[in-house]
């Protein structure tokens, strides 16, 4: 096949097919091509809407002088259309006069709203399948393969421009089809793939697409020579950080949403009034309370030191009293799911205090986690896995306190948001010591030990995997701990029981370890 060469003149529309599911703005282009003597071809809903506003406009069906069948299924899978937007006017004119094509230069075309449709509740897979567009797409990507002579406008944010463009100059430039081409095509591949994904039930399937929408440029990356921006998954409904609402400050930066991501997924492990507060999407201080200034004092006290400038995180409405104790320092981002108006009067005293309000639906186990590879990607569940009660296994002679394995389970829960290796000291459903991110897990023990700096009697060591020697568990029993929950599975676990025996601390085993890299 002889390939043509791309018209690349400006064209001039004479006719346009527009057919649409979102009306928005749809009148007003259209009253101005009609304006500009532009012939208008439409379908079903979107004709009737013209004709209400007293637009001339041409039925498809008499168009093509076959009828819209089958519920509408059929209305411009028909050569006459295709052939009109498709057809190269220097080469196929004599050809498309001898089976009555006309051209058309403009097709106007959104597509019916898949993504609503799924995620409407318990919808049937028989509405599913009948609000997936056929001839729209055919429409889409017929005329953004023919930019030499076609325009295809798919977004209503487009069509100002376009119509500006078209009254000044009196055709459209090839700068402009292609422009308009790649969004079109964009828009049909997005369709396509938000199609196929929702239909493949696998988990991880062979191949799979994934749609990212620009949220917002960012200011740099992780450091300032790093060029960033945050994306959403397009069309998804999801609460997530980048839905929140900043009610006072700027916008966050990259580090600020790595930061506040790693603070929500952590916070929603509670449902009692609980404070989370992170540095460096590391936890530095985690606490229940009996109420959220309690809870926030708690954590605070953790780590003073390292909580300065960090992220704080609430699961409860920040009211004036926490607002207060905010206020007495430096923090960069603060997470609550409200503000009363005393609180945001406190607050606004600090102009570079972001406030951020996040919805209480979030979910942090409802994901999948993606991450780079230098040109590939790993895929993985996100870490839902909960520990209860009844999957603690007593290894030791002395069994655990009461309140001890109510620590544990808190403990538990913080324990898979720290950094590998991670070593945590609670008491009282609060942090006191947290060692993470180190590459031996006798050095992680070490810091978590210092970083407590106070009497540890009566505190629960948790371990987010096995101790491969019994040197941890005797630097331990010098520091007055007497219970310790791990995943268990060493090698060496009896020997590591045994130390603890000797030292009378109770110690239990999980089963399921929590690494998180």
């Amino acid at each position: 096949m002889k390939i043509a060469n791309i018209n690349e003149k400006p064209v001039l529309i004479k006719r346009a097919l527009i057919s649409v599911f979102d009306k928005t703005g749809i009148v007003e282009i259209a009253k101005k091509l009609d304006s500009l003597n532009v012939e208008i071809i439409s379908t079903g809903g979107t004709a009737s809407t013209l004709k209400k506003a007293n637009i001339n406009v041409i039925n498809v069906s008499d168009f093509t002088g076959f009828p819209e069948v089958m519920d509408g299924r059929v209305k411009t899978i028909n050569p006459l259309i295709e052939g009109g937007i498709l057809g190269l006017r220097d080469k196929h004119q004599i050809e498309a006069s001898n089976v009555n094509i006309k051209w058309i230069d403009l097709v106007i075309c959104n597509l019916y709203p898949f993504q609503k449709i799924i995620n409407e509740e318990n919808v049937s897979i028989s509405k599913v399948y009948e609000n997936i567009d056929i001839g729209g797409p055919t429409m889409i990507r017929s005329a953004a393969k023919n930019i030499g002579w076609v325009s295809v406008l798919t977004n209503h944010k487009d069509y100002d421009d376009y119509i500006l463009e078209l009254s000044e100059k009196k055709c459209i430039s090839f700068e402009t089809r292609k422009k308009l081409s790649i969004k079109a095509f964009k828009t049909s591949a997005n369709y396509e793939s938000t199609i196929h994904n929702y239909l493949n039930d696998e988990k991880f399937p062979d191949s799979f697409t994934l749609n990212l929408k620009k949220h917002s440029d960012l200011r740099y990356g992780e450091n300032p020579h790093q060029l960033a921006a945050a994306y959403k998954i397009d069309g998804k409904e999801s609460i997530n950080i980048l839905s929140s609402e900043i009610i006072q400050g700027k916008k966050l930066s990259y580090n600020n949403l790595m930061d506040s991501n790693a603070n929500l997924n952590c916070l929603f492990e509670f449902n009692q009034p609980s404070c989370v507060i992170i540095k460096h999407a590391n936890p530095c201080g985690v606490a229940i309370g009996k109420n959220i200034k309690d809870s926030f004092l708690k954590a605070f006290n953790c780590d003073s030191l390292s909580a300065f400038g960090g992220i704080v995180g609430v699961n409860e409405i920040c009211g004036e009293d926490l607002a207060k104790e905010i206020n007495k320092i430096f923090f960069e981002v603060i997470l609550a799911p409200g503000y009363t108006n005393k609180a945001i009067k406190i607050l606004s005293k600090k102009k570079n205090l972001r406030l951020i309000k996040f919805n209480k639906k979030y979910s942090p186990n409802n994901s999948l986690e993606l991450r780079d590879l230098n040109g590939g990607v790993l895929i993985q569940e996100s870490d839902s896995l909960n520990v209860s009660k009844k999957n603690l296994q007593v290894v030791t002679k002395i069994k655990p306190k009461k309140k001890h394995i109510e620590d544990m389970l808190f403990g538990w829960k913080v324990l898979k948001h720290i950094k590998s290796n991670a070593i945590l000291i609670v008491r009282n459903f609060k942090t006191i010591g947290i060692g993470g991110g180190q590459v031996s897990r006798i050095d992680s023990v070490d810091i978590a030990i210092n970083k407590s700096k106070k009497d540890l009697n009566e505190s629960v060591l948790c371990s987010d995997a096995f101790f491969p020697f019994r040197d941890s568990i005797d630097k331990i029993a010098k520091t007055g701990i007497k219970t310790i929950i791990q995943p268990g599975g060493s090698i060496k676990d009896k020997e590591v029981i045994q130390a603890c025996d000797e030292h009378k601390i109770s110690m239990v085993f999980t089963g399921n370890r929590c690494f998180k890299h």
